[in-house]
């Protein structure tokens, strides 16, 4: 088994705020979470491999996940001036994916790792759907799209999601095999 201790040090120096272990007993894969991407309020559905409909189903995702033995629970986060401070919102997008992308990077050379970020992937500038992916061993899925409701991830794994009126906090997990 993989030294998770070590994982989380990598994650820290990666340069997100917090990581904890994650018990991927506690992932559940929801119909109504993965039924909210349809709405299309971050309006990524049917424009990125990462989103529904092209990223399969929760039966797919289910298969997928019970390749893996562990994993971490990341998240970036920060204070806000005020409730439309949209620029340290933005700040705190940008630190999050990039620590995402050089953590998963760092792992994926020791690791089978599949990386759960925050909203749809963004390692390309422009996703190459539907035309076939260019970076399919770097993406970075959502975790919204497996059906994972981000909050009761973080609740069930001790991991605190709500830092304090006035705060932002992006959420993401590592799922490691071997």
């Amino acid at each position: 088994m993989t030294d998770i201790k070590k994982i989380i040090e990598k994650a820290l120096k990666a340069g997100f705020s917090d990581a904890a272990p994650l018990d991927l007993a506690t992932l559940e894969l929801r119909e109504d979470v993965r039924a909210a991407c349809a709405e299309n309020k971050c309006g990524q559905y049917g424009k990125n491999w990462t989103c529904p409909p092209a990223c399969g189903t929760l039966d797919d995702f289910r298969k997928l996940i019970s390749d893996y033995k562990q994993g971490i629970i990341v998240q970036t986060y920060g204070e806000l001036e005020d409730e439309f401070d949209f620029e340290t919102t933005m700040e705190l997008e940008k630190r999050h994916r990039q620590s995402m992308e050089k953590l998963a990077n760092e792992l994926s050379g020791r690791y089978s790792v599949l990386a759960l970020g925050a909203g749809a992937c963004r390692v390309c500038q422009t996703c190459s759907y539907p035309n076939p992916c260019v970076n399919e061993k770097r993406r970075i899925s959502s975790m919204e799209s497996l059906g994972l409701m981000v909050s009761d991830v973080c609740k069930k794994n001790h991991v605190e999601y709500y830092h304090g009126k006035g705060t932002q906090t992006f959420v993401g997990c590592f799922l490691i095999g071997d």
